[in-house]
């Protein structure tokens, strides 16, 4: 999809909803992208804003993915990646763990 189309695409994700509590808009997508975005590290790929609601998905090959919203993420993180992505993946969990990483609101 080009930049453009991914403008006009608009985010119409239940992800994107105004009724979840806790900041802006802006501020939730923000926060979704450092989470996504810290799991993707470990599958050796990168999660960057692109305006519009959009961000662009990258692999380490510099393959890349226009993201209109959270729900074609994985997906598309997937087929970068070249293989399924589990969230699950005990290592995964510890590289997060070994981070830090957590949500914070």
């Amino acid at each position: 999809m080009c930049g453009l189309c991914g403008a006009l695409a608009g985010s119409d994700h239940w992800s994107d909803a105004t009724v979840t509590a806790g900041g802006t808009r802006d501020q939730r997508r923000q926060l979704r992208n450092r989470i996504a975005g810290a799991v993707l590290a470990h599958y050796r790929l990168t999660l960057r804003e692109a305006g519009g609601g959009s961000a662009v998905l990258q692999s380490a090959t510099g393959q890349t993915a226009l993201v209109p919203h959270l729900g074609a993420l994985w997906p598309l993180a997937e087929r970068l990646a070249k293989r399924p992505l589990d969230p699950l993946d005990p290592d995964l969990v510890a590289a997060l763990a070994r981070r830090g990483t957590k949500a914070r609101v």
